[in-house]
């Protein structure tokens, strides 16, 4: 049995209350912070009810360090998986002082307040914005980080601060140094086979999958793919996806491999959570329209600025060190999404 316990920020989250369910199934003491700005508590109660397990729930924000110095004096923590965090490409371009504070400011006071509990052990939520538009369409962790929206230079400086931390122990305290995996995560999608919990973005969705199953379950009228004239196959955009389950599941090989002589010196390491391969936007639309017999409607529209042709993972690096690749197949992604959809066509409400 697995008596530590892991601090899991922004827990309520999509990504983050399927890694509640992963955790609390493989045996982890779960305690969440999440202010709900852009979550709700009812994905924790749905969490306990599919794992039959109870975690413990601080409604509060990583920017508050009293909040974060009570949760920590609280609760005995051994790892902290650090998901909160503002996610919108399009609206970082709108509100990017917003982003900064919420995602650069909070994760410096989540780091001080773990420095001062003595806590040094923590797998990071990144992006494969980190990247850019780097020399290859398939991603390697080496490459130069070179971020194209405000979402991407958030993601980018934790990774620093993360990095200059970590280096800084090394040097001053090797006998206890941090041991920090920095996730960049491709296109999550998917839900929980239970269909209980899923994703539930609030207002109009950004990201394709809620957007097509919201115009299946005629919540929204059409889908407007963006760009036809890509060098694709199909003129259309090539992404990675994930399935969520498959991610969150790399973060407890992440933990383990954290705790193993690979990391005894400290250091700080990233990894792509990825397929590594990718499908386009019509891909995707067909894939849904086959595996659920719905018809979605949808229509050409302009590119979006910044967008990319095509990128996927190169995820071998996570295969080597943390024994993690993808299960799911595209097939389940689309059936599990569309149960999510159906079972709860208001979300969370």
């Amino acid at each position: 049995m697995n008596s530590q316990t892991v601090l899991v920020t922004g827990g309520a989250g999509y990504i983050g209350s399927h890694a509640c369910v992963e955790l609390l199934q493989a045996g982890f003491n779960v305690v969440v912070v999440d202010n709900l700005c852009n979550s709700k508590s009812e994905a924790l109660a749905r969490v306990q009810q599919i794992t039959g397990k109870t975690l413990q729930f601080y409604q509060a924000d990583i920017r508050d360090p009293l909040a974060l110095a009570n949760i920590f004096e609280q609760e005995a923590i051994d790892t902290v998986i650090h998901f909160a965090g503002l996610k919108a490409v399009g609206e970082s371009c709108q509100q990017p002082l917003r982003y900064y504070e919420n995602n650069v400011y909070g994760s410096m006071v989540l780091i001080e307040a773990m420095q001062q509990a003595n806590v040094k052990q923590l797998v990071f939520s990144s992006s494969a914005t980190v990247y850019g538009e780097p020399p290859s369409v398939q991603y390697v962790e080496h490459f130069p980080l070179s971020p194209i929206n405000p979402y991407g230079r958030t993601k980018a400086m934790i990774e620093d601060m993360l990095r200059d931390v970590s280096a800084a122990d090394q040097l001053v305290k090797p006998e206890n140094p941090w041991k920090i995996a920095l996730l960049r995560y491709f296109n999550p999608i998917g839900a929980h086979a239970s269909g209980l919990i899923g994703e539930d973005p609030n207002g109009i969705p950004n990201n394709l999958m809620p957007y097509v199953s919201q115009v299946a379950i005629g919540k929204l009228a059409q889908l407007s793919v963006f760009g036809d004239d890509y060098p694709t196959p199909d003129g259309t955009g090539i992404r990675d996806y994930i399935h969520v389950v498959d991610l969150v599941k790399g973060h407890i090989k992440a933990i383990t491999a954290l705790q193993s002589d690979k990391f005894a010196a400290g250091g700080c390491q990233a990894y792509n959570l990825g397929a590594g391969k990718g499908y386009s936007v019509l891909d995707m639309v067909k894939a849904f329209e086959r595996v659920t017999g719905q018809t979605i409607n949808y229509k050409i529209a302009p590119r979006r600025a910044g967008d990319l042709a095509e990128f996927f993972a190169d995820p071998s690096l996570a295969l080597q060190e943390l024994d993690w690749q993808v299960e799911k197949t595209l097939d389940d992604m689309v059936a599990d999404t569309w149960a999510w959809q159906t079972k709860n066509p208001q979300g969370y409400q």
